[in-house]
């Protein structure tokens, strides 16, 4: 039996550092449409939907080619809601109106370094290593191992072990991209942990976090030199 896939692309109507961040302009459409129409032209899944509370944003979605087949709930729109509450809801939602998913990815709105390759490639990764989940890391540019904390007004290491370390010699450290999850639909339903989480290592010039203005700058800057390569 073929395995059924779902993408989730999860936004939110409110943004109070960004306002209406998830359908903000970015390099020419709403920078929430990058990350449709890359679930749209990977062909991996059979339903590609938008969770989201705002109407406005539901109509840019199916503009773009997603599906809004309900809105998000109170519960899970406020400041307080994990991305995990809203993927149970929506699973749930599914299952009421009789559709069962075997494998999800969730695509953050604001995820235009997030294309179809990388999710196929996801997916490959995932499926030869027999995992249950996915996760793309981006390498720390300088060694955490070596960082500073600020301690009555003096710098001191964190590691202080680390310190005359060579920074080739420190163990390569990684942290999450912030714009995709590759997930077992049961797992998540059961409250159950991955039994294996692989990454998928993505170049640093294909990462930037969008937390205000200058964030949104850089981020146009890295996709129009990735668009370029």
């Amino acid at each position: 039996m073929a395995t059924k896939k779902i993408a989730i692309i999860t936004a939110r109507g409110g943004s109070k550092r960004i306002p209406k961040k998830n359908i903000k302009d970015f390099c020419g459409k709403p920078i929430i449409a990058y990350s449709i129409e890359a679930a749209l032209e990977s062909k991996l899944f059979d339903e590609v939907m938008v969770s989201t509370d705002s109407e406005e944003i539901a109509e840019i979605a199916r503009t773009y080619g997603a599906n809004v087949p309900f809105m998000r709930s109170e519960a899970t729109a406020n400041d307080f809601a994990t991305t995990n509450d809203v993927l149970v809801e929506v699973f749930t939602e599914y299952k009421k109106r009789g559709q069962n998913f075997d494998q999800a990815v969730c695509i953050y709105p604001t995820a235009p370094f997030v294309t179809a390759k990388k999710l196929q490639d996801a997916f490959e990764v995932m499926e030869a290593e027999g995992a249950e989940a996915l996760t793309p890391v981006v390498r720390f540019s300088f060694p955490p191992q070596r960082g500073f904390l600020v301690k009555d007004g003096s710098l001191a290491y964190q590691f202080p072990e680390y310190a005359t370390t060579r920074s080739q010699d420190l163990e390569p450290i990684y942290h999450d991209c912030g714009q995709f999850y590759l997930m077992t639909v049961d797992n998540v339903l059961n409250g159950k942990p991955a039994n294996k989480c692989v990454p998928l290592i993505v170049s640093e010039l294909e990462v930037q976090d969008i937390d205000n203005e200058e964030d949104w700058k850089l981020a146009e800057i890295k996709y129009q030199m990735m668009n370029k390569r």
